[in-house]
């Protein structure tokens, strides 16, 4: 089976950079305890978080292998707690890099029915991809809408627009030359298992790529 075939070789590929890239991260925090001045402090923290994400990339690679052989339980999330808390997460690495990243405030928080690790995920990658894009003068920012009976979660950024191919088609990526579309892609595999959709808006200044999720029936208390 082709398919098998495939999933085996990413599986494998995904192990073999998981090695070298985590021996990276602890030479970088060994490098970091015999730092003597700021800016070398400053360098090798971007060396520790950037390994880091490679090292989700290379564990998210190894979660699309083995989709079809798990059972991911679903379950009520609130979507706004879930944004702050990825927005939390990559906050070390945006300001190595001299970004920011914030959540827009939101009264209500809808809860959406979703695995609370797959979806995570999906948001973790948009925030990687959006961090390359984003000025030093302008936010990357998460938001939540709801829209009539799913709740979509998105991440806008202020770089350089996806070119459009017209609607049913997935979007090129030529425009954004750090992007090879491995991540959309991935999203596409979780959004898929959870019963969701993921997609991109283009905007003037910018692009919000976006994951849409079925609402859940049980209100939230927060």
């Amino acid at each position: 089976d082709p398919s098998l075939d495939g999933s085996f070789g990413l599986l494998s590929a995904a192990h073999e950079l998981k090695a070298p890239t985590a021996l990276l991260r602890q030479l970088a925090l060994e490098l970091r305890a015999l730092a003597a001045g700021d800016t070398e402090r400053r360098l090798i923290d971007q060396m520790i978080l950037t390994s880091e994400r490679s090292l989700r990339l290379t564990s998210d690679l190894t979660k699309t292998a083995r989709l079809q052989d798990g059972l991911f339980e679903m379950e009520p999330v609130n979507a706004q707690q879930l944004c702050e808390e990825v927005a939390h997460e990559l906050t070390p690495l945006y300001r190595a890099h001299g970004r920011t990243i914030n959540v827009r405030p939101r009264r209500q928080a809808p809860l959406v029915v979703a695995n609370r690790d797959l979806l995570r995920r999906v948001l973790l990658g948009f925030g990687d991809n959006a961090l390359h894009y984003s000025h030093e003068d302008t936010s990357v920012v998460l938001g939540v809408e709801q829209r009539d009976r799913f709740v979509q979660l998105g991440v806008r950024d202020q770089g350089p627009i996806l070119p459009y191919r017209g609607v049913g088609t997935r979007p090129a990526v030529t425009g954004r030359p750090q992007s090879s579309g491995l991540g959309l892609m991935i999203a596409q595999q979780f959004a898929d298992v959870m019963n969701g959709t993921v997609g991109t808006r283009r905007h003037k200044d910018g692009m919000t790529f976006y994951i849409n999720m079925a609402m859940s029936e049980q209100l939230s208390l927060l």
